[in-house]
Protein backbone atom coordinates (compact mmCIF):
# COMPACT_ATOMS: atom_id res chain seq x y z
CA UNK A 1 0.00 0.00 0.00
CA UNK A 2 2.70 2.42 0.98
CA UNK A 3 4.69 1.79 -2.31
CA UNK A 4 1.95 2.44 -4.17
CA UNK A 5 1.23 6.10 -2.58
CA UNK A 6 4.93 6.64 -2.99
CA UNK A 7 5.51 5.77 -6.67
CA UNK A 8 1.89 7.61 -7.47
CA UNK A 9 3.00 10.68 -5.60
CA UNK A 10 6.30 10.41 -7.63
CA UNK A 11 4.69 10.16 -10.24
CA UNK A 12 2.41 12.90 -9.94
CA UNK A 13 5.61 15.20 -8.84
CA UNK A 14 7.51 14.00 -12.01
CA UNK A 15 4.46 15.08 -14.28
CA UNK A 16 3.75 18.50 -12.24
CA UNK A 17 7.78 19.25 -13.53
CA UNK A 18 7.63 18.00 -16.65
CA UNK A 19 4.34 19.73 -17.38
CA UNK A 20 5.89 22.88 -18.47
CA UNK A 21 8.54 21.18 -21.00
CA UNK A 22 6.12 19.13 -22.98
CA UNK A 23 3.50 22.17 -23.18
CA UNK A 24 6.39 24.41 -24.83
CA UNK A 25 8.08 21.31 -26.90
CA UNK A 26 5.65 18.68 -28.22
CA UNK A 27 2.17 20.24 -27.44
CA UNK A 28 4.04 23.78 -29.20
CA UNK A 29 4.49 21.57 -32.22
CA UNK A 30 1.19 19.61 -32.22
CA UNK A 31 -0.69 23.17 -31.75
CA UNK A 32 1.15 24.48 -34.55
CA UNK A 33 0.36 21.46 -36.73
CA UNK A 34 -2.82 21.81 -35.80
CA UNK A 35 -2.70 25.71 -36.63
CA UNK A 36 -1.19 25.09 -40.45
CA UNK A 37 -4.40 22.56 -40.91
CA UNK A 38 -6.59 24.90 -39.75
CA UNK A 39 -5.16 27.57 -42.19
CA UNK A 40 -4.94 25.42 -44.90
CA UNK A 41 -8.30 23.68 -44.54
CA UNK A 42 -9.95 27.37 -44.66
CA UNK A 43 -7.75 28.34 -47.52
CA UNK A 44 -9.30 25.50 -49.36
CA UNK A 45 -12.70 25.90 -48.10
CA UNK A 46 -12.47 29.60 -49.71
CA UNK A 47 -10.68 28.43 -52.92
CA UNK A 48 -9.18 31.75 -52.78
CA UNK A 49 -6.25 30.86 -54.66
CA UNK A 50 -8.59 29.59 -57.58
CA UNK A 51 -10.43 32.69 -57.59
CA UNK A 52 -6.83 34.31 -58.20
CA UNK A 53 -5.25 31.83 -60.65
CA UNK A 54 -9.06 32.76 -63.23
CA UNK A 55 -9.09 36.26 -62.48
CA UNK A 56 -8.35 36.71 -66.53
CA UNK A 57 -11.03 33.72 -67.68
CA UNK A 58 -14.34 34.47 -69.04
CA UNK A 59 -16.79 33.33 -66.77
CA UNK A 60 -19.54 30.63 -68.74
CA UNK A 61 -17.52 30.75 -71.74
CA UNK A 62 -18.62 34.25 -72.95
CA UNK A 63 -15.92 36.07 -74.50
CA UNK A 64 -17.21 39.45 -75.57
CA UNK A 65 -15.93 42.65 -73.99
CA UNK A 66 -18.40 43.37 -71.58
CA UNK A 67 -18.66 39.63 -70.32
CA UNK A 68 -15.00 39.80 -69.50
CA UNK A 69 -15.14 42.94 -67.57
CA UNK A 70 -18.05 41.60 -65.70
CA UNK A 71 -16.10 38.21 -65.31
CA UNK A 72 -13.31 40.40 -63.95
CA UNK A 73 -15.41 42.95 -61.57
CA UNK A 74 -17.04 39.49 -60.51
CA UNK A 75 -13.70 38.05 -59.44
CA UNK A 76 -11.93 41.07 -58.09
CA UNK A 77 -15.10 41.35 -55.46
CA UNK A 78 -14.70 37.34 -54.64
CA UNK A 79 -11.33 37.82 -54.04
CA UNK A 80 -11.11 40.92 -51.61
CA UNK A 81 -14.08 39.41 -50.24
CA UNK A 82 -12.26 35.96 -49.69
CA UNK A 83 -9.27 37.65 -48.79
CA UNK A 84 -10.56 39.45 -45.45
CA UNK A 85 -12.10 35.90 -44.84
CA UNK A 86 -8.90 34.51 -44.64
CA UNK A 87 -7.32 37.63 -42.83
CA UNK A 88 -10.27 37.20 -40.26
CA UNK A 89 -9.17 32.88 -40.28
CA UNK A 90 -5.19 34.21 -39.80
CA UNK A 91 -5.97 36.62 -37.36
CA UNK A 92 -8.10 33.18 -35.00
CA UNK A 93 -5.08 31.17 -35.83
CA UNK A 94 -2.63 33.76 -34.24
CA UNK A 95 -4.70 34.55 -31.27
CA UNK A 96 -4.97 30.70 -30.86
CA UNK A 97 -0.82 30.14 -30.59
CA UNK A 98 -0.53 33.39 -28.70
CA UNK A 99 -3.24 31.70 -26.05
CA UNK A 100 -1.05 28.81 -26.19
CA UNK A 101 1.98 30.64 -25.26
CA UNK A 102 0.69 32.97 -22.66
CA UNK A 103 -1.96 30.48 -20.61
CA UNK A 104 0.65 28.83 -18.49
CA UNK A 105 2.44 31.53 -17.11
CA UNK A 106 -0.50 33.66 -17.15
CA UNK A 107 -2.03 30.29 -15.07
CA UNK A 108 1.02 30.59 -12.48
CA UNK A 109 0.67 34.05 -11.66
CA UNK A 110 -3.00 33.79 -11.12
CA UNK A 111 -2.09 30.60 -8.34
CA UNK A 112 0.40 32.94 -6.85
CA UNK A 113 -2.17 35.93 -6.57
CA UNK A 114 -4.58 33.84 -4.90
CA UNK A 115 -2.00 32.38 -2.36
CA UNK A 116 -0.69 35.77 -1.46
Amino acid sequence: MFSYILKSSTHIVVDVFYFPVWWYSRGIIKTSLWIKDLVVQKEKSLALLVWIQNIFTPMYGQRDIIGFLISIFMRVIQIIFRSLVMVFWLVVAAGIFLFWIVLPPLVAIQIIYQLI
